[in-house]
Parts: C-alpha cells; sequence; structure tokens
C-alpha cells in the first residue's frame, strides 16, 4: 500500500505537471525545456542525497566500488531511455494534440506486461483485465476526434514503448541500488543529453528561460524531482505491471489540473474514462492484496 500511495502522487504531481509543461514550451523549445528541468530535479535532490549519506554507515571498500558501478551503469542506460521517452513525447506534442499524445502514450500499460513476459515476469489475469480496462479509460477520456495515426503519433508509439522500458529498468535496478541515487544520476544524464541536443538544432536563451521560470520550478522541482523519486522508491514494493496502472492515472489527474487550473469542463464522455481507469487500478490490485494477506496469516503457524 506504502508503494501504491508513492505512485499515486507520482501520477498526481505529472498529471497538474502537464499544465506547466504547456506553458514552458511557450517560451523555450522541448530539448532546452527538458533539458532544464531535467537537470534542476537532479540538484533538488542534492540535500537528500547528503542528508542520506550522513545517516548510513561507511561501507566496505570493495562492495562500495561495485554498487557505484552498478549505480553508474543503471543511471546511464535509465537516464539514456528516459531522455528518449521524454524527447519523443515532447516532440511529438509539436505535431499531434494532447487527447491523441494522451491515449498513445498510454499504450506503455499494455507493453509493460508484454515485454515482462519475455523477462520472465508472473502477471496475473487480473493485471491483464485492469489494463484493458484502463485502456478503455485512456480512450474515452483522452480521445476526442478521429484517431488517425500521422507523423506525431508515430512518434507517441515509439515513446510508448521506452516509457515501458523505463519503467521495467527502474523495476530491476531499483532493488539493487540506492533508489534516491540512482534517480539523481538519471535525471543528470537526462539532462545533459537533452541540452546537448538542443544546442545543437534549437536556439536556447536566457530570456527564453526566464521567462519561463514558473513552469522550469514546478516542472524541475516538484515534476522531475519530487515525481519520478516517488516513482523509483515507489517501484521498489510494486509489480512493475501495476505500477504501469497506477502511473497510467496522471491523464485522470491532467484533467483534474485542467477543471482547476484552466477552466475546463468534463464532459460526460470524460468521466467515463476516469471512472474506468479508476475501475482498472483497482482490479490489477485485487489478486495482489489476496497474496499479501494469505502470506500475512501463514506466518504464526510458521513460527
Amino acid at each position: 500500500m506504502r508503494s501504491n500511495m508513492m505512485l499515486l502522487m507520482a501520477a498526481a504531481i505529472w498529471g497538474l505537471g502537464f499544465v506547466a509543461q504547456r506553458l514552458g514550451m511557450d517560451h523555450m523549445g522541448p530539448f532546452t525545456f527538458n533539458g532544464l528541468r531535467f537537470l534542476l530535479g537532479a540538484l533538488s535532490l542534492l540535500p537528500l542525497l547528503w542528508w542520506l549519506k550522513s545517516r548510513q554507515p561507511s561501507a566496505p571498500s570493495g562492495s562500495s566500488s561495485g554498487e557505484r558501478r552498478l549505480l553508474l551503469t543503471g543511471g546511464l542506460i535509465a537516464g539514456t531511455v528516459l531522455f528518449s521517452a521524454a524527447s519523443l513525447q515532447q516532440v511529438g506534442l509539436l505535431y499531434t494534440t494532447a487527447a491523441k499524445a494522451g491515449f498513445i502514450t498510454g499504450l506503455y500499460i499494455i507493453l509493460v506486461p508484454v515485454i515482462g513476459l519475455l523477462l520472465r515476469h508472473k502477471t496475473g489475469a487480473n493485471t491483464w483485465v485492469g489494463a484493458l480496462i484502463a485502456m478503455a479509460g485512456l480512450y474515452y477520456l483522452s480521445v476526442t476526434d478521429d484517431f488517425t495515426i500521422g507523423y506525431g503519433d508515430l512518434l507517441q508509439v515509439v515513446g510508448a514503448l521506452f516509457w515501458a522500458i523505463h519503467l521495467l529498468l527502474l523495476d530491476h535496478y531499483s532493488n539493487r541500488v540506492a533508489p534516491i541515487r540512482l534517480a539523481g544520476v538519471q535525471f543528470v544524464v537526462c539532462g545533459l543529453l537533452s541540452l546537448a541536443t538542443a544546442f545543437v538544432i534549437e536556439t536556447p536563451t536566457l530570456g527564453g528561460a526566464v521567462a519561463g521560470w514558473q513552469a522550469l520550478l514546478y516542472a524541475g522541482l516538484v515534476s522531475v524531482g519530487i515525481g519520478y523519486t516517488l516513482q523509483v522508491v515507489g517501484q521498489r514494493g510494486a509489480h512493475p505491471a501495476h505500477a504501469a496502472i497506477i502511473l497510467s492515472l496522471e491523464t485522470v489527474f491532467a484533467a483534474i489540473g485542467g477543471v482547476l487550473l484552466l477552466g475546463e469542463t468534463l464532459d460526460e464522455r470524460a468521466i467515463v474514462g476516469c471512472s474506468l481507469m479508476l475501475a482498472g487500478m483497482l482490479i490489477s490490485q485485487i489478486r495482489l492484496r489476496w497474496w499479501w494477506k494469505s502470506r500475512r496469516d501463514k506466518v504464526p503457524s510458521q513460527s
């Protein structure tokens, strides 16, 4: 439950961050915005990293060196995949509507358990049922016009694959290295790759960053620094397929943010979508909760 709540908080932060993301794009290019916000998110973790280091006992030199190599390897791989996913999503929004982008990106709900099967992950029938219901919810919530595959839509499809791979990578490495450090390394890698790309194909300016400072502040400190960290820590105790469904609720929170912050209204179709998304999340948790309950009940008899 603790891990699920962390993932739900991350989904809420990301969903509400769509408002900041849209405002930031008014002042700078997609790679500039991503580079600045991910580096700002990495800086926001420094006080927490210093505090955690001061409370940890010193480890043997051999084990520390091995963990450091694993951390750098995991952070480099996860950061590169994160850069690919975030870039495809951000650039794709220049060529397609936000409604289509939200639906197509949600394909990672299905891609996570599919890729998980190749990695010999066990996935129950309830996960598939919950994923399909959540997919239907994403459709009702996000798609408001005729669904056609254009250039921007294709970028979102490829991006959904990278989001699924990124989620599975975090599930793999977050149980082997310190999750906060992993988050910081992947933010730096993603930020540097984004800025390097921005200086090649865009024209970053100080005036653009200053004009969009509020959007950067939320997107960097809250959406990246807090949101992605909650994802890394939360995934340590959650099934990756379940985590995908919970994190997909960012679409629901994006709709809520539109109502509260942008004065938008939710029609009956959108309300149905929100309801289906919630139902999919709950159905995906039924078997997991039963398994934890049965395991807990068996503990006294074994002692």
